[in-house]
């Protein structure tokens, strides 16, 4: 990280944590430059960031000053509620006042473009944007491979109906996996075969096998971070899938959704290790700004590419959002919030594993090792009835997510699971959930 970068986020956590309170004057420039071992105009950089921000304000010959800030408290503050359940970004880490002024600027910057139809790709200055942001993950595109979609869903969409090169027709998918796409393609009628995956990773011979004789059209996977597990794939599977596509003209539609609440840097995706052009990298950005924002990129092979567009046909993101989103990653403020949100994520699941640890004497609770992302699985034992066990939870006003439902319905060799989401769940909160767990895991189990 950059000086100016560390110097911005050091001074914002400042004020977040209540260090420098409302309406408090921060250091002189001169100040500041001597604390941070920096130069003056760094300093000034980040303190005009900051303004923009609308977190401090300057007065004419007197400094810089904390913006006062309602004293109301945040809604959640007044709920007992424990949510292990919710998937969304938690909305006290959205960064609104960052995205308004990107809002704002965009309008300025794209104003004659904003009232055209625009490119069913997308935003050409937001692809351009796009693959230099991408190469930062070892995801190398150029932006004519780049299509911005309406979230990760629109494409997971087109890909299923879509035909491809290699004639094929059946969807692999992991088991368990992520549940709404695993509804969307039994809705649809899509021939798809489940294949199993858990915290010990996957059988690369069985996936060799139905690779060579499944008629598969592509292999889904959420390579990092999955959902529900919370766990990654090793460099050495990651390879080994992206050698095994090659081989049998399989193509894998990696969905990275959580690249960016990952704390760990140097994790290549798939798509890295791919050098025949079979994989689609698909991103998102609704997990780390705002999930109303429905933006996504889908990085396509050139042999997809013309019939992916042909069934997308028309323009149907905001042009805005795209605008200022290209804006948002452009000027740094991206990346920082991306430590910020990361950081916090971490923290959430190292407070909820050392939870564990504290209270699941009895052993019931059998965890994936995640360390980052937002979810972890509680594998239970299979005499717990999770139906029970769950009303029991809410009736002590803690929520968590059957894993039942992220199986295909016809799909037999299931975990007894409940998925815990951290995204939600407040820091201080977390120690209390896990030990009310813990409890009613016991009386459910009849000790």
């Amino acid at each position: 990280m950059n000086k100016y970068s560390s110097v911005l986020i050091d001074i914002e956590r400042k004020i977040n944590e209540g260090q420098y309170l409302s309406g408090q004057k921060l250091p002189s420039v001169r100040s500041a430059a001597r604390i941070y071992g920096c130069s003056i105009s760094t300093i000034l950089k980040a303190y005009h960031e900051l303004e923009q921000r609308h977190a401090i304000y300057s007065m004419a010959q007197s400094g810089y000053y904390v913006v006062h800030k309602s004293q109301n408290p945040p809604e959640w503050e007044e709920d007992t509620r424990i949510d292990f359940a919710s998937a969304s970004p938690d909305p006290h880490v959205f960064p609104y006042l960052d995205f308004q002024h990107c809002l704002n600027k965009a309008i300025d910057t794209y104003r004659h473009q904003l009232f055209t139809y625009g490119d069913s790709k997308g935003l050409e200055k937001l692809r351009y944007t796009l693959a230099s942001h991408l190469a930062n993950d070892q995801v190398f595109a150029n932006a004519e491979r780049i299509v911005v979609t309406s979230g990760v869903q629109q494409a997971l969409e087109i890909l299923a109906k879509m035909p491809f090169p290699n004639g094929k027709s059946a969807i692999l998918v992991e088991q368990p996996s992520y549940d709404l796409y695993l509804r969307y393609l039994e809705t649809e009628g899509i021939p798809v075969q489940g294949i199993a995956r858990s915290t010990a990773g996957i059988d690369l011979q069985e996936l060799e096998d139905r690779f060579k004789y499944g008629g598969i059209k592509f292999f889904y996977t959420m390579p990092r971070y999955h959902n529900p597990l919370g766990i990654s794939y090793s460099v050495e599977e990651r390879q080994k899938i992206a050698a095994l596509a090659s081989k049998y003209n399989v193509y894998i539609v990696e969905d990275d959704y959580m690249a960016d609440l990952g704390e760990s840097r140097g994790f290549d995706p798939i798509y890295a290790y791919n050098r025949t052009s079979h994989v689609v990298y698909l991103k998102s950005f609704s997990k780390i700004i705002f999930p109303g924002l429905r933006l996504g990129a889908a990085v396509l092979p050139e042999p997809l590419l013309e019939t992916f567009l042909a069934c997308k046909r028309y323009a149907d993101t905001s042009l805005l959002s795209q605008a200022a989103l290209e804006i948002y990653i452009k000027n740094g403020m991206y990346e920082r919030h991306k430590i910020k949100i990361s950081s916090q994520y971490a923290a959430r699941i190292h407070a909820l594993n050392e939870s564990v640890q504290r209270y699941n004497a009895d052993g019931w609770i059998e965890i994936s090792k995640a360390s980052s992302g937002v979810y972890v699985q509680f594998k239970l034992p299979q005499k717990i009835n999770i139906e029970r066990l769950m009303k029991r939870l809410e009736q002590r006003n803690v929520s968590v997510v059957s894993g039942k439902g992220f199986y295909l319905p016809d799909y037999l060799q299931r975990e007894k699971f409940i998925r815990i989401s951290i995204s939600r769940a407040r820091l201080e909160q977390i120690d209390e959930g896990v030990r009310v767990i813990a409890e009613e895991l016991h009386d459910c189990s009849g000790h």
